[in-house]
């Protein structure tokens, strides 16, 4: 009896194992997590992304929006907040190669109209982006900075034009099914 005893316990053993080792084999190995480049880089391209998005579908005619005419000082109108993001994405290129930079805002009188504002603020993504890209990932050890002050501020106005859209009865893209 305890040799059928033993011979089960071992047959109940080599049986488990190879279960887990069948489970194991087809469960893919845990993705590892991203490294700072790739989680800055990641996080810049989509909410910039998101944001060229809404730049692209709001109305032309609602580009001169306000959420509240009355304010004092008035706050940006919708083509205004989109030129007010851009002088961020303009600062990060910068200094993302190097170059000694201030925050400086640029005028949106300067840019008639959606197509140039989608067309500039396109462009300050794309040079933003190609500067992140082109930094050496071990940059990202020593500081963030500019990328997550500038991912927080884009996030923050992101979250206004979404205010934008729900005043106007309009859904967001992101937000569509």
């Amino acid at each position: 009896m305890k040799v059928r005893t033993t011979l089960v316990g071992a047959l109940t053993s080599v049986m488990v194992g190879a279960i887990a080792a069948a489970a194991a084999a087809q469960t893919p190995a845990a993705k590892p997590p991203p490294t700072p480049a790739q989680a800055i880089t990641a996080t810049f391209t989509s909410l910039n992304q998101r944001i060229l998005q809404m730049a692209e579908d709001w109305p032309e005619a609602k580009y001169g929006f306000r959420l509240d005419e009355k304010a004092n000082p008035p706050v940006r109108s919708f083509g205004e907040v989109l030129v007010h993001i851009m002088a961020g994405n303009i600062y990060a290129a910068k200094r993302g190669r190097g170059e000694t930079a201030q925050w400086d805002e640029v005028d949106p009188k300067t840019l008639n109209g959606k197509a140039a504002i989608v067309a500039a603020y396109k462009k300050s993504m794309d040079d933003a982006v190609a500067s992140l890209k082109a930094m050496p990932p071990e940059s990202f050890q020593k500081t963030l900075a500019p990328w997550l002050s500038v991912i927080e501020h884009n996030a923050e106005h992101y979250g206004q034009l979404i205010a934008y859209y729900r005043a106007n009865g309009v859904v967001p893209p992101a937000s569509r099914k």
